[in-house]
């Protein structure tokens, strides 16, 4: 079935729908109104009839005399008065020719016998049983409608004329249905053509509303073609099935949508790996449109400007850039002028170096240029970039050095131990002098000796037992190692842990040792106690490890060599402990930050990435949020 077959029959369905519901209110209400009116007239009727009973009445006993304690004789003479008075039965009469719903009219008395009625045979019989009018003035519309409707019947108006409170004589003015129906049957006709003529004017209406609503799905159709690159001979065979236009706007539509779906999943993944790209990228990226609104943001463009990626999106490059700060007064200045800059180092108010380039975008045939894009660099984090990579190479370097060393070394130790031991056999019974002497050679060659097996272990390629998982857990039972400790020496430990898990690949081991070595490097720079505090954090997409003491800080001038293998401050110190935590960190792709001060102590950052697995969701049960041990002095 065509589309516009389907249009016209359902606007004219639901114009028939309306229409005739509409037309069977007004046909019931008529109706109802035909019935009520049909019932005034002929009460009205029959109060006339009434009214000429009673003067009939009148006239037949007002010259006769009536006994009291005879009623047969009193109802005889008053029947007799109705049935001869001939006023009463020209009102009667008239009444039944002239009356276009009543049916006949009867007169009765207290016995049910008709003693006048406008029909003659009916005289001196019983009163015909008929059923109330008033049931067709209480009938619903359904009821109503198949009394009117149906079988021929006739109803009473029925006023009765009564003596002493007791029924004298009844008037019955009969009304028959068939009577009611062609007495409301103009209305009715009337009502049927109106609905016929609502029905043809519907059908009309329906089809210009067709041809209407059809129109635009040529234009429609012409549009998707164009979109879905149809040639000249596709336009032509649309243009040639206007028959089958819905199915085949409906069909380059589902085309058109598969395309789009087709393109989003692209753009999609191209997205997901432009925003893995940028928030992997060290450096601050902006691209602007023609207009100067910013399009594309790196996640290091936020620390560069100090606001928020989402809020710098959209926003015109004037609102991005703070004219009150040296680095967005430049920017602002460079992009408002339209002045490219190459690499043009500014030093913030913090003393920060920041290399920032702003190149304009121009094509082939646009006067006014396509965008702008602008990179900013951090120069001192590359120079600490060169920094760990130089003490990475350093490490290496000593870690190839002690591994040879320690192999050449182990053997002669072995060997003067056991002439040692030879030589304090033959000195047996010597003088104390020679022994003394004897015992402190073997004591310093066994510290030399647990030296260089700690070089040997510090160069010794390291076997990694990586297994995800969470380092609230790993960093909990750090505490719970160090908390004793540290309680003895008067240091309160503060440690809060994030309510929500950090997934990360790690050997628990080697972190826990990690952890523990600057937990003591950290107790041991409060000699007279304070608090450590331990903070645990996610950052982008790593778990910082924040240990700060309240020590004396580490003076500028060792800060770069606090890593070296064997550098120590500390009497009795063997150097190792911050060299293998700077190790294990980097063999876990981490690294390791220290900020420190004099007057606020010293602060290490261990970074660790979260497991690939980890990013955007969490899995596993939070652990407890803030824990605090130790006693105080």
């Amino acid at each position: 079935m065509r589309l516009k077959t389907k249009l016209v029959l359902t606007i004219t369905s639901l114009v028939f729908l309306i229409s005739g519901l509409l037309s069977l209110v007004y046909v019931v209400q008529l109706l109802q109104s035909a019935v009520r009116q049909s019932y005034e007239t002929n009460r009205m009727v029959a109060d006339q009839v009434q009214l000429a009973v009673r003067d009939a009445l009148q006239t037949g006993l007002s010259d006769r005399t009536v006994d009291p304690n005879n009623p047969a004789e009193l109802r005889d003479m008053a029947n007799e008065a109705v049935r001869n008075n001939a006023a009463l039965r020209e009102v009667v009469e008239s009444v039944n020719r002239y009356s276009l719903t009543v049916y006949d009219v009867n007169i009765g008395d207290a016995q049910s016998i008709t003693l006048l009625s406008s029909t003659h045979e009916s005289e001196d019989k019983p009163l015909p049983v008929r059923p109330n009018y008033q049931q067709l003035l209480a009938a619903n519309p359904i009821q109503l409608m198949k009394e009117v409707f149906g079988p021929p019947r006739v109803f009473d108006v029925v006023v009765p004329l009564e003596r002493n409170g007791q029924p004298f004589f009844t008037v019955h003015v009969g009304v028959r249905t068939t009577l009611l129906r062609a007495f409301y049957q103009p209305s009715l006709v009337e009502s049927i053509t109106l609905i016929g003529f609502i029905l043809g004017t519907a059908l009309l209406v329906a089809f210009l509303l067709s041809n209407l609503a059809l129109r635009p799905l040529e234009q429609i159709s012409l549009q998707l073609d164009l979109l879905n690159g149809s040639s000249e001979l596709a336009l032509e065979e649309g243009t040639k099935n206007r028959r089958d236009m819905a199915t085949s706007v409906s069909s380059k539509i589902e085309r058109f949508g598969q395309r789009m779906r087709s393109v989003e999943e692209v753009f999609s993944a191209l997205k997901e790996n432009l925003d893995q790209i940028l928030g992997n990228l060290q450096d601050g990226i902006l691209l602007f449109t023609r207009d100067g609104r910013a399009v594309l943001v790196s996640e290091a463009a936020g620390r560069f400007l100090n606001l928020e990626r989402d809020t710098m999106l959209g926003q015109h490059a004037r609102e991005i850039f703070d004219r009150s700060t040296v680095l967005g007064r430049m920017l602002f200045d460079a992009f408002d002028s339209g002045v490219a800059l190459i690499q043009e180092e500014v030093v913030t108010e913090t003393g920060r170096r920041i290399q920032a380039s702003l190149d304009f975008i121009y094509g082939d045939k646009a006067s006014q240029g396509l965008g702008a894009l602008l990179t900013l660099h951090d120069v001192e984090s590359a120079e600490a970039i060169e920094s760990e990579l130089e003490l990475s190479r350093r490490l290496a370097a000593i870690g190839r050095l002690t591994s040879g060393v320690g192999h050449e070394v182990k053997n002669p130790i072995n060997a003067i131990v056991v002439h040692v031991e030879l030589l304090k056999s033959k000195l047996v019974g010597a003088s104390a002098p020679a022994t003394r002497h004897l015992e402190i050679i073997e004591a310093e060659i066994h510290r030399l000796d647990r030296v260089v097996q700690l070089l040997v272990d510090f160069s010794r390629p390291v076997e990694l037992r990586l297994r995800e998982q969470d380092l609230r857990e790993v960093i909990g039972d750090v505490l719970t190692l160090s908390s004793a400790e540290l309680s003895t020496h008067n240091i309160i430990l503060e440690s809060h842990l994030p309510q929500k898990p950090l997934v990360v690949n790690i050997d628990s081991d080697l972190i826990k040792q990690a952890a523990i070595n600057v937990i003591q490097n950290g107790a041991q720079s409060m000699p007279e106690g304070g608090t450590l505090r331990v903070i645990l954090e996610e950052e982008r997409k790593f778990a910082v490890l924040r240990i700060a003491d309240q020590g004396t800080g580490i003076p500028d001038e060792i800060r770069e060599k606090i890593f070296d293998l064997y550098f120590t401050t500390k009497t009795g110190g063997s150097g190792i402990g911050l060299a293998m935590t700077y190790r294990i960190l980097q063999l876990h792709y981490g690294s390791v930050e220290v900020q420190s001060n004099a007057e606020r102590g010293t602060e290490f950052l261990l970074r660790l990435p979260l497991a690939v697995t980890d990013w955007g969701r969490r899995h596993l049960q939070p652990a407890s949020a803030h824990t605090e041990e130790g006693i105080s002095g």
